[in-house]
C-alpha cells in the first residue's frame, strides 16, 4: 500500500504580484480585484468576498503541462490528451554537458556557451533502473537550487536543452510523459523549429498536423522544481491540471514514493 498523505509537490507556486519564473520576457502572471458598479471583490475594501481576474500565459509563467496541440493547427486539448491518473515515474538528476564537448546533434547550430542534456547523460542516469512502457521521466538539472523558483529565462541566457539524440532515446525508451525543470525541452532560440517537441510527440519536421504516428496521450511538463532532498528513483506520479480546453494548462505534478 502507498501512503497518499506523504507526497512531494514539484510544481512552482505562482505568486501573483510577487517573484515568479518567466520565459521569453512575457508579462508576469497577474491578478486584479473584480469591480462591477458598487460590487468590489475584496473584503479589505468592504466587499463581501474576494474574487479576482487572473491573467497568465501557461507556457511562460510557471509549471505547466502541454500536449501536441502546442504545435498543430488542430486545436487539440490537454484535457483530452492527459488520461492517466497515476503513472509510474522515474526521477533522475543530470549534469549538462558543454556543447563543445559533445558529439551529439541538434536542429540548429549550437551556441558557443550552450550546455546540453545528452543521450549519454540520460543513459548514465537511467543505468540499472527498470523502465516500463508508458512510464514518466522526471529530470532534475544540476546544479539545483531554489533560484529556479523565480528564474528569468531569456534569449540572452540560454538554459540547457536536449540534443536530438537524447530526445530520440526518450521516445525509444517508451516514456509517455516528460517532466523537466526547464522552460523548454528545445533551445529557446531555435528558429521556431521545436524539433524536440516534434520528436517527442511524433510530428513530422515542419508539419503542423497530427498524424498516424502522433503520440496523442503523451505530455510535456516544464518549469517544475524538485528539491535536492528528494532522492532519485522510482515514484508514482499524479499529474494534476486545470480542466482547460487548451493545448496547455497550469499544473501540479505530485510525486508519491512507492512503498
Amino acid at each position: 500500500m502507498n501512503n497518499f498523505t506523504n507526497f512531494i509537490d514539484i510544481s512552482i507556486p505562482l505568486r501573483f504580484g510577487g517573484p515568479q519564473p518567466n520565459a521569453f520576457g512575457v508579462e508576469p502572471a497577474a491578478a486584479k480585484t473584480c469591480e462591477y458598479g458598487t460590487l468590489v471583490g475584496d473584503t479589505r475594501r468592504g466587499g463581501s468576498c474576494n474574487f479576482e481576474q487572473v491573467t497568465l500565459i501557461p507556457h511562460c509563467n510557471g509549471t505547466h503541462t502541454e500536449c501536441v496541440g502546442h504545435i498543430t493547427n488542430e486545436r487539440i486539448s490537454i484535457r483530452d490528451c492527459l488520461k492517466d491518473v497515476l503513472v509510474r515515474a522515474m526521477l533522475i538528476s543530470i549534469e549538462p554537458t558543454s556543447a563543445g564537448q559533445s558529439s551529439e546533434s541538434y536542429a540548429v547550430p549550437f551556441g558557443a556557451n550552450d550546455v546540453l542534456i545528452t543521450r549519454n547523460a540520460l543513459e548514465t542516469g537511467l543505468s540499472g533502473r527498470k523502465i516500463e512502457p508508458n512510464d514518466a521521466l522526471v529530470i532534475r538539472i544540476l546544479p539545483n537550487d531554489d533560484s529556479k523558483l523565480v528564474r528569468q529565462y531569456g534569449r540572452d541566457s540560454m538554459p540547457p536543452y536536449f540534443t536530438t539524440n537524447a530526445m530520440e532515446h526518450i521516445v525509444a525508451s517508451s516514456f509517455k510523459h516528460l517532466l523537466v525543470d526547464l522552460p523548454s525541452i528545445d533551445r529557446l532560440n531555435d528558429e521556431g523549429k521545436l524539433s524536440n517537441h516534434r520528436i517527442f510527440w511524433g510530428v513530422a519536421e515542419h508539419s503542423l498536423h497530427a498524424g498516424p504516428e502522433t503520440r496523442l496521450e503523451s505530455t510535456i511538463t516544464e518549469l517544475i522544481y524538485v528539491p535536492n532532498e528528494v532522492e532519485d528513483g522510482e515514484y508514482l506520479l499524479n499529474l494534476q491540471i486545470a480542466p482547460f480546453e487548451s493545448d496547455a494548462s497550469p499544473s501540479r505534478p505530485i510525486l508519491l514514493k512507492k512503498q
